[in-house]
């Protein structure tokens, strides 16, 4: 094991992930602007097609499910569903596990345009430099899914 690849100690853990968080917070808000400013043509908001890429990667989801997985709250994700059921882009089907949660999965129309809007995005992230390698990906999947596990204590209602 070389240095690089030793666990850091807990301070320099600490000031390092900071960099991390330093870093997630513009990325999330300049992603999220690129979505927005991407999906005006089909008319969905991020928060719709949060919704439909949950279900398109899930399959049929309960709204309790896609809030704990998207980490944002019932009621936002009731909301989202909400809008696009009135654009038939989901529909509600009886849940053989719960009665009272329906499961929410997409119309044929709102599963056409999640792709499109995926393909569209694929497309773009196929541009991305810097010679990343899957290793590289791979690290920083670990590392954002440590800290997102760092705070699964926090409320989101």
């Amino acid at each position: 094991m070389t240095d690089i690849d030793a666990p850091l100690p807990p301070d320099e853990l600490g000031r390092r992930l900071t960099e991390v968080y330093d870093l997630v917070g513009p990325l999330y808000r300049r992603a999220q602007r690129s979505v927005e400013q991407g999906l005006t043509a089909d008319d969905l908001s991020v928060g719709v097609r949060a919704v439909l890429t949950l279900l398109h990667r899930n399959g049929p989801m309960t709204v309790p499910q896609m809030g704990r997985a998207q980490a944002i709250s019932r009621q936002f994700v009731q909301r989202m569903v909400n809008d696009a059921a009135a654009q038939d882009l989901v529909e509600a089907v009886p849940n053989p596990a719960h009665r009272r949660s329906s499961l929410v999965r997409p119309t044929e129309k709102g599963a056409a345009a999640i792709s499109a809007v995926l393909e569209r995005e694929h497309l773009l992230l196929r541009k991305v430099g810097g010679g990343l390698t899957d290793a590289d990906v791979t690290a920083c999947l670990r590392v954002l899914g440590e800290l997102l596990t760092a705070l699964d204590h926090v409320d989101l209602d």
